[in-house]
């Protein structure tokens, strides 16, 4: 057999189809072969072959990242990790919170969801206090279920752009069906939420879409939870059923701003006789009200707001007790945070008498009440 001559090897090129990502389909032999030719025209087209630029890319993922970068990343994880904390335990306690009776749930007028829509909500603090919180004032039998008065009166209407505030004082003289002349914190004493709601909406003409009773039992708790709060004013001297002297409480705090514990701020929003300033009374006590809520919010967004986050989450529900779930709680939480606290208002009375029966109480006229009342629902 005759010698076959030794081909000389010819000058072929191999070439690799670059990597697919896992959610790209794969590609048919015609396809692959396509790509194919399409490399090889890159590579005459400018003298560089595409195999090698794509190896440059790929070359510069896989290139560690800057330190600063990977700090950022653990950093958001870490930020998110806790944010989810607090929203889980959130959700568990406003699940195990107590919410209000089947009646008062009934009372209310349905309304939007913020903050896409305005709701208006009637947030209610009775004279019931827990076992050995001494309270002037204060409904002793509250625990074994005796009937108490409502101390706050406050409507908070938020969403649909704007939030804004009004304070009933508890003194403020109506007409309770079946009672006659009474203050209008009797409501409560007689009807419970429920009675509440349906005088606030027949006094004032205002659709109550939900309702929030304030647990003090857990109050100074969740201002606890919160870091304390800030409070600016004057002299505050008042001595809480005898003061401390007798088993009661000593409130003292000079001019100024003071950080309060949870002790010290419920005592200051119940404070209506001042040693400091005799000048103090229900309204005084409703705008101090108000400034400790604007103090509660502005700690909430603070720095030390969000790294006790977790604490709020938990306490904020169990100091509430309301006919709303966690997603309505949370969808008002969000509207005070993009609208703000809007006006703060208070219903102020026109004048006063001594009611036989009743004691003293404060009126207003049907002008001065509708004045307020627009102002409140048009800030």
């Amino acid at each position: 057999m005759a010698d076959v001559p030794e081909q000389e090897p010819g000058d072929y090129r191999r070439y690799r189809a670059p990597l697919r990502p896992p959610w790209r389909r794969r590609q048919s032999a015609e396809e692959g072969l396509e790509a194919l030719r399409s490399l090889r025209m890159q590579d005459a087209a400018d003298g560089r072959p595409a195999r090698r630029r794509w190896l440059r890319c790929r070359r510069r993922r896989l290139r560690p990242r800057p330190r600063w970068l990977r700090v950022l990343r653990w950093a958001i994880a870490a930020l998110a990790a806790w944010i989810g904390v607090s929203i889980v335990l959130f959700i568990v306690s406003s699940a195990t919170a107590t919410g209000v009776p089947s009646a008062a749930v009934a009372a209310l007028s349905g309304g939007g969801l913020p903050p896409l829509s305005a709701t208006t909500i009637l947030v209610l603090g009775t004279d019931g206090r827990p076992p050995g919180l001494k309270e002037g004032g204060a409904a002793e039998d509250s625990e074994s279920g005796g009937p108490v008065r409502s101390d706050t009166m406050m409507l908070i209407r938020t969403g649909g752009g704007h939030t804004s505030r009004l304070s009933i004082p508890r003194d403020t003289l109506v007409d309770l069906p079946g009672h006659g002349l009474q203050k209008i914190n009797a409501a409560y004493f007689f009807g419970g939420a429920a009675g509440a709601i349906r005088e606030v909406e027949s006094f004032l003409g205002i659709k109550v879409n939900h309702v929030i009773v304030i647990n003090f039992t857990n109050f100074a708790a969740l201002v606890n939870a919160m870091g304390g709060v800030d409070y600016t004013g004057g002299c505050v001297y008042s001595k809480i059923d005898g003061g401390a002297a007798v088993g009661g409480y000593t409130l003292k705090l000079s001019a100024g701003t003071h950080h309060l514990d949870g002790q010290q701020a419920l005592e200051l929003a119940q404070t209506r006789e001042n040693l400091c300033d005799p000048a103090w009374n229900d309204i005084t006590r409703e705008e101090n009200q108000q400034a400790l809520l604007e103090g509660m919010k502005s700690q909430v967004l603070s720095l030390t707001g969000f790294i006790h986050l977790p604490w709020i989450s938990w306490y904020a529900p169990q100091t509430l007790e309301t006919d709303m779930g966690a997603p309505t709680l949370a969808a008002v939480a969000a509207s005070l945070t993009m609208f703000g606290s809007g006006t703060t208002q208070i219903l102020y009375p026109t004048g006063g008498e001594d009611l036989p029966g009743v004691g003293d109480v404060l009126t207003i006229t049907q002008s001065a009440k509708q004045a307020d009342v627009e102002r409140f629902l048009n800030p």
